[in-house]
């Protein structure tokens, strides 16, 4: 998992909030390791041989519009440039080292400029497409909340993961993708048609990205149990062990000793 950038009393922080690290400890039974991206990329392939995969996690910044050859059309939004330069050598590099990958919000925008794409930078000024940014003077779990349907394309894996042709999302975001990433195809699409979710068929691990925030409350949502199930069992297949036994089965374990 890659830090960012966050300034608090004229200090500079690295930072990873609670509601990414919980999910991939409690559904996928992943073991997460941080990775600072304040201090450049030259130790980038030692963390990466470190670890059986990579999560890239949403954040309130952009990416920086220039990496995808555009002017910054959203000056007011706070940028981690770290961040950006760590994220942009990172994904090819594990890519070819054929680490499974979930990238969550700004994580599936990071995978598609990593690859050539590039990005709507107002989704809510390009025609026929909706508003998906949230009310930001609404409380944390409204802004949460469930905002509109996706849906699925049908044959995918990730649609036979999930078990269903679409289910509701939240939209906390204010870009998404215009162009795909060479090697990226969509797997779920909003109502109003813009990409929600990616994926790299022509690679043989895991990939993932989703615009969506499956982290938030992922014990109680069981499409995002899905997700990060999906994902530490690539994880674990990557490491060559078996799956690591759940709490229920250690309790069984322990009440037949």
């Amino acid at each position: 998992m890659t830090m960012g950038a966050q300034e608090r009393d004229g200090h500079d922080y690295q930072v990873m909030t609670c509601k990414y690290i919980r999910p991939l400890v409690e559904q996928a039974g992943c073991l997460p390791l941080l990775a600072p991206t304040c201090v450049g990329t030259r130790d980038i392939r030692q963390y990466l041989s470190m670890v059986d995969g990579v999560y890239l996690t949403g954040a309130a910044s952009n990416v920086d519009s220039t990496l995808y050859g555009q002017p910054n059309l959203t000056p007011d939004q706070q940028l981690d440039k770290d961040r950006d330069g760590f994220d942009l050598s990172l994904i090819p590099l594990a890519l070819e080292m054929g680490l499974p990958l979930l990238g969550i919000c700004r994580g599936m925008q990071e995978l598609n400029v990593a690859l050539g794409g590039d990005m709507h930078q107002k989704l809510h000024e390009v025609h026929g497409l909706i508003d998906h940014r949230e009310d930001r003077t609404a409380t944390v779990s409204e802004q949460y909340a469930e905002a509109h349907d996706v849906r699925l394309v049908p044959g995918t894996w990730f649609a036979e993961r999930m078990q269903q042709a679409g289910f509701s999302v939240n939209s906390l975001h204010g870009q998404g993708i215009k162009t795909l990433g060479k090697g990226l195809q969509a797997l779920a699409h909003a109502p109003d048609g813009l990409i929600e979710a990616v994926h790299l068929p022509e690679l043989a691990q895991f990939t993932l990205g989703v615009q969506w925030h499956p982290e938030w409350q992922a014990a109680q949502n069981p499409f995002s149990v899905r997700m990060f199930q999906a994902f530490g069992q690539a994880c674990r297949e990557r490491q060559g062990a078996r799956p690591a036994a759940s709490d229920n089965m250690l309790q069984d374990a322990a009440r037949s000793v």
